[in-house]
């Protein structure tokens, strides 16, 4: 009996143990994507003045070529567009913390961003982001000074 009493008592000491080192190993939890658009670029980064659309894209990522195509017929003598490269301006997309590409920002002349797009845009919410941005009330609908579109899962 006497031994009985002692091999529970060990298991009991054991199972606490154990215990206790399970619950001092916490599990990290998993990493969550953050997929943020930038809300102020410092415009001495960028060429140009005024009106400003920047592209953050990649060369591995064929959804940013459209999205450079389409920001490209925004191009005129008051709205600069620039198209940075994560192979070429690596120091951009770590300065601004972009994680995601494309990420497309529409920045007044003071560097504040009034809209922005991760992942594909259509043509159509684009102008209409860019309209809205330069005159704020002039697309029906278009109250919504940022436009953050998760890029597909």
């Amino acid at each position: 009996m006497g031994r009985l009493l002692l091999a529970v008592a060990v298991v009991a000491v054991v199972a606490l143990i154990a215990e206790v080192v399970r619950r001092r190993r916490a599990t990290d939890p998993p990493t969550q994507p953050r997929h943020e658009i930038p809300s102020q670029l410092d415009r001495s980064d960028f060429e140009g003045d005024g009106w400003m659309v920047a592209v953050f894209t990649s060369t591995s990522c064929s959804t940013c070529a459209d999205v450079v195509r389409k920001a490209d017929v925004l191009r005129s003598d008051e709205v600069t567009v620039a198209t940075v490269t994560f192979q070429d301006r690596r120091d951009l997309h770590e300065r601004y913390d972009i994680d995601a590409v494309p990420c497309l920002v529409i920045a007044d002349a003071g560097g504040v961003v009034h809209a922005g797009f991760l992942g594909p845009v259509t043509a159509t919410d684009l102008w209409a982001a860019m309209a809205n941005a330069r005159e704020p009330g002039s697309i029906e609908g278009g109250g919504c000074d940022r436009h953050e579109h998760s890029p597909p899962s």
